[in-house]
């Protein structure tokens, strides 16, 4: 214990004297406005002939553009000149823009790995990119890139999206577009032809874009741009240089059709020991219309999400949900616009029926004795959906979304007569979202959305509106961010409103880094009919200040170090909750292996208002509060070189307090390798162990029904196994197997008391509330893009039991091995299915 607090407090003596140091030359400079490199300038020549695109770069056509030159570091060195050479051009006809580029290099050290579509992470492959700011925001942009293996990725680049592996934006934004590779004695070559139906523009911006052009070599790890990017200045567009002479280009008429059917065969295990099977079918089609030059109309018609990739389910111990990625391609494609105010989670469109589990309990515990459970539902299904989206010329940004799902019907049969009854578990709902962006000079833009929810009868509707302001000065070192929000929830069992506002301040630019955030959420905020989150009635402060050195060193490429102070409160009633203390570090070697240092402390006894999730609402007040003791978190976590053929990621770290026998640790361990360019395999541990956890043990006091505090020794453990297979550039195999294991064992149990401290209790045994939980998923798809927009998937999708979860005896199964043994043991469900998808687009049609 000594150890660590040392080590902690030499950690922040050290970053106290790095900081103060850098804040004595920084102060000196801080009115300085500072100018900015103007951004370079290339230009497109128009042709009257398209280049073919083969990977040849040998079409006469390309010589008459003048060539984008002289590309400058961005990691893991900012710069200095690139250490290889990239040269690239650019034309455009009435149909598409096209991208050369020689990338020269010795081609035995160009990295070829194949890798899925969109899938860059830790890829031992170099590529290319090309961004388009089609209306000059510095904001938004569309991004395209090559593989050398001629993978292709695309992605809508907003202010907000940081880059990692090669992508700056959103890459589940898939568009049609052209791209080849070849090789030469001297290096390699991209051909691109960028269709003009898949990107946005005016033409009253046609001929002023925005421009920008990357090139990563893995066997070097070093990423360059054509116009630097400095990684001390805030934003990515903004950095950007420009394109001119494209006057000549009009936007076509954007219409196109993506049909497909569906169908397969499903397996469901029921009650852990029957099965019932089921026949899949379906069909339907996603429509994009361009309806101006600007604005495009998305619909997807009768929609079957039925091949995405499980979620990573766990035992939910927090009285908060879990938030799920969204895997689901219409949810995820086109939505940055809508998701930019963080008030739409779209895994709510189509949920599990809000009173699912409510007639499962009712069945299972004999409140409804006399009847037997037929048919309910476990996912709501959506009728239809269609988003409108586009830009301005005077950047402004204009979204409307519309969802509608089905009235959703459990039925129940009565053992006595054999007659059936329907009960709504999930009523007819229609989900609305408006928002209006207009992006402002220098980085600033101001933001209105609202979102709606209309239910069908007397059920719960509910209505948030958002209003997000960002503004930099002209040299964007300082910015002042302000999100107020209200929410407004009718019918139903209640009917309340509430308020929330996110305050940001600070120096966002430069080495030195300083901000001030302040959140306020009130009691009754409710976002969450088509949000997400976690708590409402908060009111937290925090403090933080970081220095980034983006230099060499002879130690390191680059690092950086932060340190944040936070202090909570509840909101209502106005009390203090907590104050903590956190401090970072990260270092890239000069062999690229990193290395991330994390301290949490939390020095002073605090209080837990949502815990003992009473009351059970957490919109209600006042709460039981729960003491929590003071705790010292340590991590440390690191990767090795991603070039190599075997990348090992690892992360171990630990906690501890005041109270006896309270030990944590966490240890996660991850092994990735590359059998060739084609086959990788990839296997991940990660093991939680809490030998002293405090927490809800999710039973009451049977005279008081006051909530119970359980100490337990918690366990927490994940296995991962998956792989890739990647046939060509354009047909893969992928599979994923994850088992999850979570168990709670029980020491005692507690009464709180009012002031939130507790005393034993003996009315109930601990052993009759331990829990021995389960979960196991496999993902198997086989991806073929057999034609440009066109694709065919078969999917294979494996769990345990019914709902993906198997609980198994806490005392007979102690350990992971166990468990993992009994997963061969107990139900599964199988589902098979297969996809085919064809693109067609109007202009291809026309011109045949």
């Amino acid at each position: 214990m000594t150890v660590f607090k040392m080590t902690v407090w030499q950690l922040l003596c050290c970053l106290q004297r790095s900081v103060f140091k850098s804040l004595i030359v920084t102060l000196s400079f801080f009115m300085y406005t500072g100018l900015f490199a103007q951004p370079k300038i290339t230009q497109a020549i128009p042709v009257g002939q398209a280049p073919r695109i083969d990977g040849a770069l040998d079409d006469s056509v390309w010589q008459n553009a003048p060539a984008a030159l002289d590309f400058v570091t961005n990691t893991p060195v900012y710069g200095k000149p690139a250490s290889v050479k990239t040269v690239v051009r650019v034309l455009y006809d009435n149909n598409a823009i096209y991208i050369g580029a020689y990338l020269y290099d010795d081609p035995a050290v160009i990295r070829r790995q194949y890798t899925p579509r969109d899938n860059l992470q830790k890829a031992n492959v170099d590529y290319f990119s090309v961004f388009l700011d089609t209306y000059k925001d510095r904001q938004n942009a569309f991004q395209f890139l090559v593989t050398a293996r001629n993978v292709q990725t695309d992605a809508r680049v907003s202010a907000n999206y940081t880059g990692n592996e090669g992508m700056y934006g959103d890459a589940s934004w898939d568009a049609v577009w052209e791209s080849k590779v070849g090789f030469r004695s001297d290096g390699w070559v991209v051909e691109m032809r960028i269709p003009l139906f898949s990107i946005r523009f005016s033409r009253k911006t046609a001929a002023d874009w925005g421009i920008q052009f990357m090139r990563f070599s893995r066997r070097l790890n070093e990423t360059s741009f054509w116009n630097p990017v400095n990684p001390a200045i805030s934003g990515f567009a903004n950095q950007f240089g420009d394109i001119t002479g494209l006057n000549q280009l009009v936007p076509p008429l954007r219409l196109s059709f993506s049909p497909y059917v569906s169908g397969g065969y499903r397996q469901t295990p029921h009650n852990n020991s029957q099965q019932q099977y089921e026949t899949l079918k379906s069909g339907g089609m996603d429509v994009k219309y361009g309806i101006n030059e600007s604005f495009t109309l998305d619909a997807t018609l009768i929609p079957d999400f039925g091949q995405v990739v499980s979620d990573n389910v766990v035992n939910n111990l927090s009285p908060f949900e879990v938030r799920f990625r969204e895997n689901r391609p219409f949810f995820t494609e086109g939505t940055e616009l809508f998701n930019k105010a963080g008030i739409f989670y779209s895994r709510r469109i189509g949920k599990t029926p809000d009173k699912y589990d409510t007639l499962e309990d009712k069945v299972n515990s004999g409140e409804l004795d006399g009847y037997q459970l037929i048919k309910n539902p476990s996912v709501t299904r959506l009728y239809n959906a269609v988003k409108f989206s586009g830009r301005t010329a005077g950047n402004l940004g204009i979204g409307v979304f519309n969802a509608v799902t089905e009235n959703v019907k459990a039925i129940l049969r009565n053992r006595d007569t054999g007659k059936d009854s329907t009960v709504i578990t999930e009523p007819l709902t229609n989900y609305n979202i408006i928002v209006l962006d207009q992006a402002l000079k220098n980085r600033s833009s101001i933001t209105f959305t609202n979102t709606n929810v209309l239910r069908n009868g007397q059920e719960r509707d509910a209505n948030v509106t958002g209003l997000d302001i960002a503004l930099y000065n002209k040299a964007n070192r300082y910015g002042l961010v302000v999100k107020p929000r209200y929410s407004m929830v009718r019918n139903g069992p209640g009917r309340y409103d509430g308020f929330a506002n996110h305050l940001e301040a600070g120096k966002v630019s430069g080495n030195l880094q300083f901000s001030y955030t302040n959140e306020v959420r009130t009691a009754q905020y409710d976002p969450n009919d088509l949000g997400f989150q976690l708590s409402p009635n908060a009111f937290a402060n925090t403090g933080a200040v970081s220095y980034n050195i983006y230099q060499a060193t002879p130690a390191f490429l680059n690092q950086s170090y932060r340190i944040a102070v936070n202090r909570d409160y509840l909101f209502k009633p106005f009390t203090y909750q907590k104050t903590s203390f956190e401090a970072s570090s990260y270092w890239l070697f000069k062999n690229f292996w990193s290395l991330t240092l994390t301290a949490d402390i939390a020095p002073w006894w605090y209080t837990d208002f949502f815990e003992m999730q009473t009351p059970a609402s957490l919109f209600q007040t006042p709460r039981q509060p729960l003491k929590r003791a003071p705790y010292y978190n340590l991590f440390i976590e690191g990767n090795t070189d991603n070039r190599k053929a075997l990348i090992v990621s690892w992360l171990i770290g630990g906690a501890e307090g005041p109270l006896p026998n309270d030990p944590f640790y966490g240890i996660q361990l991850a092994l990735r390798y590359r059998f060739s360019d084609k086959l990788i395999l990839e296997m991940s541990y990660k093991r939680q162990y809490d030998n002293g956890q405090y927490g809800y043990a999710f039973v009451r006091d049977p005279q008081t029904q006051a909530p119970i505090l359980a100490r337990r020794k918690y366990t927490d453990v994940t296995g991962v196994f998956s792989g890739e297979y990647n046939f060509t550039a354009r047909m893969n195999l992928t599979f994923r197997a994850r088992h999850y294991w979570s168990r709670l064992q029980n020491t005692n149990l507690n009464n709180v008391l009012a002031d939130g401290y507790w005393t034993p209790s003996y009315d109930l045994t601990p052993r009759d509330y331990n829990i021995n939980y389960n979960a196991f998923n496999l993902d198997v798809f086989y991806t073929w893009d057999f034609r440009l927009g066109s694709r065919l998937i078969i999917g294979w999708k494996n769990w345990l039991g019914k709902d993906y979860e198997y609980t198994l005896s806490p005392t007979g199964y102690k350990h992971y091995a166990a468990n993992a043994r009994q997963l061969f043991n107990t139900p599964h469900g199988n589902e098979f299915t297969v996809r085919f998808i064809y693109f067609l687009n109007y202009q291809q049609l026309v011109n045949k």
